[in-house]
């Protein structure tokens, strides 16, 4: 029941994540990306980890996205230009992107046949307590969550600031 349950999250995972910036509608990337953060709270939940989980779900897949969508919904539908900003990348971006899933998939398959006659990863006892995680969240990755708040808000008030000037563009 365990592979099952990590299969369905994994294809939601990777299916959210793949949507996300597959569509073109940002109001649809952020519903895929709202199923990508549910899949990866359940896989959450295979490890043991309710506390993440929990997090996950009311802060990432709940208020983060509230945000997000109404970024989105205030932006509105962008025309999309008629010349491609970058000359080639209709070819160059699909042979990049084989190129990373080959590379990928080989680290991904040597790792995966390595770890074949092995137990498992052993986890701790206290991995993914309100403890640990806010011990490693002060201690050890303070600049980077500091910096992550920083980017999601410069990147909510520019694109109010950017929708705001646009309005005034078409209004006079």
């Amino acid at each position: 029941m365990k592979e099952i349950c990590f299969f369905a999250g994994a294809i939601g995972c990777l299916g959210g994540a793949i949507a996300v910036i597959g569509l073109r509608n940002p109001f649809y990337s952020v519903l895929a990306l709202i199923v990508h953060l549910i899949s990866l709270a359940g896989l959450f939940l295979l490890l043991r980890a309710e506390f993440l989980a929990a997090a996950q779900i009311v802060v990432y897949a709940g208020a983060v996205m509230v945000l997000y969508v109404f970024v989105a919904a205030y932006v509105g539908n962008v025309e999309e230009s008629l010349w491609e900003p970058i000359p080639g990348q209709r070819w160059l971006a699909p042979v990049l992107g084989l190129a990373l899933f080959v590379e990928l998939s080989i680290a991904i398959i040597g790792s995966g046949l390595k770890s074949l006659d092995t137990e498992g990863p052993t986890v701790e006892l206290g991995f993914g307590s309100p403890e640990a995680i806010g011990r490693l969240l002060l201690e050890r990755f303070l600049i980077a969550f500091e910096a992550a708040s920083l980017l999601l808000l410069i990147a909510a008030v520019g694109a109010v600031v950017l929708a705001a000037r646009r309005r005034e563009e078409a209004t006079s």
